[in-house]
């Protein structure tokens, strides 16, 4: 774990904010902005709980500074929001009691007389329950939170852990985002509430996800926290991977579900994936974990090339229902559908053809096929397939895939899928009056332009002249 020196570095509105309250209380750095500071990590997660104040005399020492937002009041909760956007939460240490099922069946009652080890005692997992003093540096640890941080442990904090089941998909997500492992006790306790998971709203399990998605830097690794706890057998999609077998020679490193993390956490490496928009890493990590979903119902063992062998024949297509199938499961927005779908069905478009060798045509349709996503999106889901079976080398496969890509940028369709030159105007300005006649011709106007019969409106025009008499 890396060394700290000092304070955290916080932002100068903030550091005002700070020097306020403690005029009034005594103000504590918390959660998840504490635990990146001490990995040495940069964060703008800045969470401060102040103890020694009621609610009204915090509201106050902090609204000269902005807007405040106090929706948060039950809670203890006052939100500021500084300058160009930025937003910051003080809070109350606070007492929690279990009344009800699911994460929001608690009783929340402000306690500002608590001090900082009865405060932390509510937090999920040790390394997010450790405080600092935003001006002295001095940490409070009373669950040995940086000893887990060392050792990328994730452990409970207390018995009290059951009581949120959603904390076991804060596991998945965490674990995925720092490369942590999961401590065996708090695995046993997981695995006692999985039952549990039917109390969690939807939107809910898709805000783990979504962070598993876009955050993590080895994604494999909560993958293996949802099968240490038994919670992967509430997304079958995921947990029908295991046991599915694979050819050793074109896959020797095991199972469909040891494939499918080696390959995620190959993307998470790649430069295309992590200078990407959240947007884009979001369609790719779902990309890349559903692109084999197709292989649970469609592998037999059978002859070819003289041998019996695990072949799972038409898995491309068959997973785009079943990643349709999981994304709802989990509540993913609507519109991740489809590009996750086109990239699963066509993720084995480099191996189509004579050795790679793609035509213009080819070239052109597949990018049509894949929209909204693009051959760019594809090869970044190739690339990770093809370094998903070590030890097998991946250059072979990764030479196909560069052929693709050069093909798709020299008609620049890397990006982004060819557009219809021909229009109804152009079709008005030719005499036609508009009405059902004119889709069967467009249609076949951009059927020749994918063909490449022409690439410019000059062309197009003249190919509609030629072809609409």
């Amino acid at each position: 774990m890396p060394a700290t020196d000092g304070v955290p570095p916080l932002p100068d509105e903030l550091r005002a904010m700070l020097a306020a309250v403690r005029r009034v209380g005594r103000p504590r750095l918390v959660g998840g902005g504490v635990r990146d500071w001490l990995l040495g990590l940069a964060s703008n997660d800045f969470d401060i709980e102040v103890a020694g104040v009621d609610f009204e005399g915090l509201r106050r020492a902090l609204a000269p500074f902005g807007p405040t937002d106090v929706v948060g009041r039950s809670f203890g909760v006052v939100k500021v929001r500084g300058a160009a956007g930025s937003e910051y939460d003080f809070s109350l240490p606070r007492r929690e009691s279990k009344t009800g099922a699911g994460h929001r069946g608690f009783a929340v009652r402000p306690d500002p007389s608590l001090g900082d080890a009865d405060a932390a005692a509510r937090r999920d997992f040790t390394v997010n329950a450790i405080s600092v003093d935003p001006f002295t540096g001095e940490v409070f640890d009373p669950f040995g939170g940086r000893g887990d941080l060392a050792g990328r442990i994730l452990r409970h904090t207390s018995p009290a852990f059951p009581e949120d089941p959603l904390r076991v998909l804060r596991a998945f997500q965490l674990a995925a985002r720092f490369d942590f492992t999961l401590a065996p006790e708090t695995a046993a306790l997981c695995r006692e509430i999985a039952p549990a998971f039917a109390e969690l709203p939807v939107e809910r399990v898709w805000g783990e996800w979504d962070k598993w998605a876009v955050k993590a830097v080895r994604p494999s690794r909560g993958l293996a926290v949802l099968e240490e706890t038994g919670w992967i057998r509430h997304f079958p999609e995921v947990a029908a991977l295991r046991g599915t077998p694979q050819e050793p020679e074109w896959h020797p490193e095991g199972d469909v579900l040891t494939h499918t993390g080696l390959c995620l956490d190959a993307l998470a490496s790649l430069d295309g994936w992590l200078s990407a928009p959240p947007a884009r890493r979001r369609m790719l990590s779902f990309a890349v974990l559903a692109h084999d979903f197709g292989k649970p119902s469609t592998t037999v063992r059978a002859e070819r090339r003289g041998a019996m062998r695990w072949l799972s024949p038409g898995h491309e297509a068959a997973g785009g229902p079943v990643s349709d199938a999981f994304l709802r499961r989990i509540g993913a927005p609507l519109d991740l559908d489809a590009p996750v779908r086109a990239l699963v069905v066509h993720h084995l478009a480099h191996h189509h053809g004579q050795a790679g060798d793609y035509s213009d045509a080819q070239v052109r349709r597949l990018a049509r096929k894949l929209s909204p996503a693009t051959i760019e999106d594809l090869a970044l889901v190739m690339s990770a397939d093809s370094m998903g079976r070590p030890p097998l080398p991946a250059a072979g496969i990764l030479e196909l895939v560069g052929r693709l890509r050069a093909r798709a940028f020299k008609l620049a369709v890397e990006e982004a899928a060819p557009r219809p030159i021909i229009q109804g105007r152009h079709l008005v300005a030719l005499g036609r009056r508009p009405g059902p006649s004119f889709k069967p011709i467009l249609d076949a106007a951009f059927e020749a332009q994918l063909d490449g019969a022409f690439g410019d409106e000059a062309g197009g025009l003249a190919w509609l002249r030629e072809h609409s008499r």
